[in-house]
């Protein structure tokens, strides 16, 4: 089935300034609309604008759902719930997004002083604004039905949403930019191997028609889109594991990862560009430090070649 048999549309929020890195997604229903992802606050023009451009003002926008509550997934969710909108979440990341302090704090200390120029504000969010998910429930939303199934690997507070066929994965379905190949983002502090290819298995098994990825669009290829998304995350976090018993040190993973990674993209007439995109999606240094966080700290065995 394609893009244009779902009541989906897909908003590019030109992160910065940079086409098809950051997706949010507006479905409409019998009961309004309702969006998929909320990009960060730094984009939230780009999102209104888009919305608008669709025929929809932002304050009417009653219903937010957001897959994981990183900052370039729901960053903006607090400028529409100050417009009435209520925000589905895990229930995980709900009080962070209540008290988002140490969220704000963890991530100004990856980021320095790039912080707001990439993310923008973050501000708390009224509790009676927040609406908790459970996994397998169904909203909804006038004629519009979507299921929700929690999906942790990338993030512990991660779900899947699942409209029809359709699925909007938000990172457990990985990047993939314009044409470019399926990468697993791997950033710090909770992304687990097994657990992600659990999450992945999940997601075959209701063989979906189309994905709809936060970075970036609709792919109608799922099945082929998973074989190669599972392949990368055991390419890439076996390639961290053989650095770190070579004894390489974190810092300098980044650099090298860079450089392994951009071997995906051979063969691309774009390969340049191509990059670029991915890194704006996708910062190599936050695979490297979240690879070596995973095997340091769930399977120290394997950095001593004991596993």
């Amino acid at each position: 089935m394609s893009p244009a048999s779902y009541p989906v549309q897909t908003l590019d929020l030109h992160f910065q300034g940079a086409p098809s890195i950051i997706a949010a997604f507006l479905i409409r229903s019998s009961a309004g609309p309702i969006l998929v992802e909320t990009g960060p606050a730094s984009t939230y023009e780009a999102l209104a604008s888009g919305l608008k451009a669709a025929g929809v003002e932002p304050e009417s926008v009653r219903h937010v759902l957001v897959t994981h509550i990183h900052l370039d997934h729901a960053g903006a969710a607090w400028r529409l719930a100050r417009h009435g909108a209520t925000i589905y979440v895990h229930p995980v990341g709900a009080p962070h997004m209540r008290d988002p302090s140490r969220l704000l704090a963890s991530a100004r200390k990856i980021y320095k002083e790039t912080m707001d120029p990439l993310w923008g504000p973050l501000e708390p969010i009224p509790a009676e604004r927040i609406r908790p998910l459970t996994d397998g429930e169904v909203l909804r939303f006038g004629d519009v039905a979507i299921e929700v199934l929690f999906t942790p690997g990338h993030a512990i507070h991660h779900s899947t949403f699942r409209l029809d066929g359709a699925l909007f994965t938000g990172d457990i379905g990985g990047v993939r930019i314009d044409g470019g190949p399926p990468i697993a983002p791997c950033p710090p502090p909770d992304i687990d191997i097994e657990t992600w290819k659990h999450s992945l298995a999940r997601l075959r098994k209701l063989r979906p028609e189309l994905l709809y990825l936060t970075h970036f669009g609709p792919f109608a290829d799922a099945q082929e889109h998973f074989d190669g998304l599972e392949w990368n995350l055991r390419s890439l976090s076996e390639w961290v594991l053989g650095r770190l018993r070579a004894g390489v040190a974190e810092a300098d993973l980044v650099g090298l990862l860079e450089s392994y990674s951009s071997g995906y993209l051979d063969g691309s007439t774009r390969k340049d560009s191509l990059g670029r995109s991915y890194a704006l999606a996708n910062p190599f240094f936050m695979s490297a430090a979240g690879l070596a966080r995973y095997w340091r700290k769930a399977h120290p065995e394997a950095l001593a070649g004991r596993g």
